[in-house]
């Protein structure tokens, strides 16, 4: 009988005791419908009891037996979310410019930016990092490890207008606070590397 998580294969033990979850990685939690239906089919074929859109805006097929875990990563073909273990979840982000008619900033770019410098990266405890695009701040920055979410605009030099960013960081008391504003990217980018 199974009794313990297995990070090694990304499976979260279920509250049954026997049977398992795994969520694969989708950098910026968009994919095509391929990969949607990829995960439908591997559900199916292991007999899951369900798929999850998880808080982090994960899909994770739930309920897998032990036996089965390797069998549907492999027939996924894609590999493990940092969904378990002492690491840099997966980049929470908001649609910004890229589908929002709200967005101000490319929250899509830069969450994958962050995503492949840092997704699954060993560190202390968990860690999460959320990306917004405008102050409505639908993926919470302010409540992830280190949260970004975009200010001001301003004009460039060349006349263009740019976003500038506040970042956050998650105190004790579970809140971000801000720990600077009105960054340019390359500065913002500079800041969270020394925080991670």
């Amino acid at each position: 009988m199974a009794t313990k998580d297995l990070l090694d294969k990304g499976a979260i033990l279920q509250r049954d005791k026997v049977t398992y979850a795994i969520a694969p990685h989708i950098a910026g939690d968009i994919c095509d419908p391929n990969t949607l239906r990829k995960l439908a089919d591997v559900a199916e074929k292991y007999h899951a009891a369900a798929l999850k859109i998880t808080g982090a805006q994960r899909i994770a097929i739930v309920g897998l037996k032990e036996e089965d875990i390797d069998k549907a990563w492999a027939d996924l073909g894609i590999k493990p979310g940092a969904a378990v273990g002492m690491c840099v979840r997966s980049i929470k982000v908001c649609p910004g410019t890229t589908f929002c008619k709200r967005g101000v900033q490319d929250s899509v770019g830069l969450g994958l930016a962050l995503d492949a410098a840092y997704h699954g990266m060993t560190t202390p405890s968990k860690f999460k990092i959320g990306v917004s695009g405008c102050p409505n701040s639908c993926p919470q920055p302010q409540l992830a490890d280190v949260g970004i979410m975009t200010g001001k605009l301003v004009k460039a030099e060349d006349g263009s207008r740019m976003p500038l960013f506040d970042l956050y960081r998650r105190s004790g008391d579970g809140l971000g606070t801000p720990v600077a504003t009105s960054l340019d990217l390359e500065r913002l980018l500079a800041e969270v590397a020394r925080l991670g």
